[in-house]
């Protein structure tokens, strides 16, 4: 495909999208129709669309409209190209531009964060002065960052391994056994080294906070929203214990006890915790603002009713997983959000609903170079 035919693509996703369609539903749809695409024409179709998605406000000032068409004119402005070399009208590219198009439209402060105004105060509120740095860095595209499985190699090993399979790594100071990937990033999941459980996908502020996690040795450590397994394979992977995961919604642990057996730990999946344990971690379901790089989707659909929503399962989750804690245990609280209300004020409310609960730790990582938003608080019974 052309450049103006990847463009032309991204126009018609994009117009999918603005209906209705989510943007992987919309893309892998595209796809089924365009057999004659490459794997090149698909990844650079798909890197226009989420260009777009994390800079949707922008690009629709700049480009004059929010349709398919004005978005991708605007996308390609705030890369500093030229609009009328991939607007020919020849072969697949798109019609040439009208004299309205060719005028370029100009950001406002507010479109220029690309954020709901809505949520604008709350990041205002939740980080102060580092506001405008997040939400700036919400509009780039997300590091690919893997964490070396210690049980397996160590992160020198793994890298010198992936390198052998075309995969560049660099290590980096976010976690013990981070390494950001430079070049290859495609070739992972087909590498041995993925196959081996020597690496797993895993964000770098994620990998720290499950660092920063107090896990005795020996523990018996219940991951309450395991999702995927993410985390609780992390920290098996760190400390010897009996490793446990539950999920509301038992069908995304689908995959965890092949990637447990590929990493080498031992997970077992339960859908009703029983006995105590020394360590709960409650990953809590939450509006994600600390990745949107990586679902830009998620951005522009929450709604502040969908806020409250989430905050008021935070606390129920919490409070349903309480119970499951020893004495002496640790009950841990995370999210990938970097809105107070989604962290300190659950922290606050829970704890002024249940006084025999103290934070004894909390922790913040912002949206970096090597890394997502994240919360952690952990907390202690002191009664």
């Amino acid at each position: 495909m052309t450049p103006g035919a990847r463009v032309s693509a991204a126009i018609e996703v994009l117009d999918r999208i603005r209906a209705g369609e989510p943007a992987e539903k919309a893309l892998t749809n595209w796809a089924r129709g365009a057999r004659y695409a490459g794997s090149k024409d698909r990844a650079a179709l798909r890197d226009h669309v989420f260009s777009v998605l994390r800079c949707w406000r922008s690009c629709a000032a700049r480009g004059n409209g929010e349709d398919g068409r004005a978005l991708m004119l605007g996308s390609l402005r705030a890369q500093g190209l030229y609009p009328d070399g991939i607007f020919t009208g020849e072969g697949h590219a798109p019609a040439r531009l009208t004299e309205a198009e060719r005028s370029p439209g100009v950001p406002d402060v507010a479109a220029a964060r690309d954020l709901p105004d809505w949520l604008w105060p709350r990041f205002v509120a939740s980080l102060g002065a580092a506001a405008e740095a997040a939400a700036e860095a919400l509009r780039a595209r997300a590091p690919i960052m893997l964490r070396v499985n210690s049980r397996r190699a160590t992160r020198a090993e793994a890298q010198a391994r992936l390198v052998d399979e075309g995969i560049v790594t660099q290590p980096v100071d976010i976690a013990n056994n981070a390494l950001q990937v430079l070049e290859g990033e495609r070739k992972i999941t087909g590498s041995q080294s993925y196959a081996e459980g020597w690496i797993e996908l895993q964000d770098g502020s994620s990998q720290a906070a499950m660092e920063a996690l107090e896990v005795p040795d020996g523990a018996r450590v219940l991951d309450y929203c395991a999702g995927g397994g993410g985390k609780v394979l992390a920290l098996a992977s760190r400390v010897e214990g009996a490793f446990f995961a539950h999920d509301a919604a038992p069908q995304r642990m689908r995959d965890l006890p092949a990637r447990a057996a590929r990493a080498g730990v031992e997970v077992r999946v339960v859908t009703q915790p029983e006995g105590l344990f020394d360590v709960v971690l409650c990953d809590a379901p939450c509006s994600g603002s600390g990745t949107w790089r990586r679902t830009p989707e998620a951005k522009w659909a929450l709604t502040p009713e969908r806020l409250a929503e989430l905050m008021q399962l935070q606390g129920r989750i919490l409070t349903e997983a309480a119970p499951n804690v020893a004495p002496g245990g640790v009950l841990a609280y995370a999210t990938c959000s970097v809105l107070e209300e989604e962290n300190q004020e659950v922290i606050r409310r829970f704890s002024g609903d249940h006084p025999e609960w103290a934070l004894s730790r909390t922790q913040h990582w912002p949206i970096s170079e090597t890394g997502d938003g994240f919360y952690l608080a952990q907390l202690k019974r002191v009664r």
